[in-house]
């Protein structure tokens, strides 16, 4: 019988699979041992049903025992979000992993190509001259020496590729869009993680409870965005410590940041957004530099290194306007093409 059989049938009568169940299907789906019709068949009804912390954290096990590893200090943290949000902005976690890592976070920034924007984390860093085929030790060396490093999924979740033609036929999201940023190849347990819908926010952080990450911020911006916006109100579910998930919202004004138009943070095609960043950590001022220090506020305050966003916002662009950014994507771009 197929492996994949117990989890299709519950999820036909309209239940969520036990736990064997379900990591025997993820299991199949990682190792190449379910057809086309299996595959699509047991996404759509997991997605129908609902994804469930459970569910989430059973796959991103899945993914983290075939990945390929890399090695990181136990402070590490990650700005990997799920993309999805549609609305093309500018490369912002990007930018603020850089930043973070300017100001003294180490970053092990995971990421891809574009899900439905111009250009996702994988095509701008591209542009700007990181490798994104880097070995394991390539990355270690520039999490060493840049703070910074990029642990592109390609790269490193090869068993996600016998998946992926029955994704791309079925063209609407499924957990593996949110299975990616649970799944960081250096392991980092401090995460900063922005999703394209406000209903992920508290499944998201149980999940990475379930999976053992110190503290994270699961963010949604009011206006769709998967970052903390400066548009407006921005929602959060935190894990803390302790293991507890608190819910609230942020503004620009907690940063001590003004407030922008979404059109002003719109991006364009990897080379656009490339020099965007280049003028960014050369001390452009607007709207882009201000929700760049927001975002790498909250890694900083995630990395143990500020006490609040204004804080946050504050290391951030002094680490901008002294130079301490722009050497951090020099030592990237090096370390990566060593």
């Amino acid at each position: 019988m197929s492996r994949m059989r117990p989890a299709i049938q519950a999820l036909a009568q309209g239940h969520e699979p036990d736990e064997a169940a379900l990591a025997d299907a993820f299991d199949a789906l990682m190792e190449g041992q379910a057809d086309p019709v299996e595959i699509g068949g047991f996404l759509l009804a997991l997605t129908a049903l609902g994804e469930s912390p459970q569910a989430l954290m059973i796959g991103a096990k899945a993914m983290r025992a075939r990945m390929t590893p890399v090695s990181a200090p136990e402070t590490a943290i990650d700005t990997c979000g799920t993309g999805g949000d549609a609305r093309g902005t500018w490369n912002i976690s990007t930018a603020a992993a850089v930043v973070a890592a300017g100001a003294g976070a180490v970053v092990a920034k995971h990421g891809n190509k574009a899900a439905s924007s111009k250009s996702g984390s994988a095509e701008v860093l591209e542009s700007l001259g990181v490798n994104l085929f880097a070995s394991p030790a390539q990355v270690e060396t520039a999490l060493d020496q840049a703070r910074v490093g990029f642990l592109f999924a390609q790269a490193h979740h090869g068993a996600v590729r016998h998946v992926g033609p029955a994704r791309k036929t079925l063209g609407v999201r499924t957990i593996f869009n949110l299975l990616g940023p649970l799944s960081n190849p250096a392991g980092a347990k401090r995460q900063l993680l922005g999703v394209f819908d406000r209903k992920w926010l508290v499944p998201l952080a149980e999940a990475l409870r379930g999976l053992g990450a110190d503290a994270a911020m699961i963010v949604h911006g009011e206006d769709g965005l998967d970052e903390i916006t400066t548009t407006g109100v921005s929602y959060v579910a935190e894990l803390t410590s302790d293991g507890a998930i608190r819910e609230y919202e942020i503004t620009p004004e907690d940063a001590g940041l003004k407030r922008a138009a979404l059109d002003d943070l719109k991006g364009g095609e990897p080379e656009e957004n490339a020099q965007a960043i280049r003028d960014l950590l050369k001390g452009a001022q607007g709207p882009y530099r201000d929700i760049v220090l927001i975002n790498a506020a909250a890694a900083l305050k995630l990395a143990g290194l500020a006490g609040d966003l204004k804080t946050g916002a504050e290391l951030a662009g002094a680490a901008i306007d002294d130079g301490r950014a722009q050497s951090a994507l020099d030592a990237l771009v090096k370390a990566s093409n060593a």
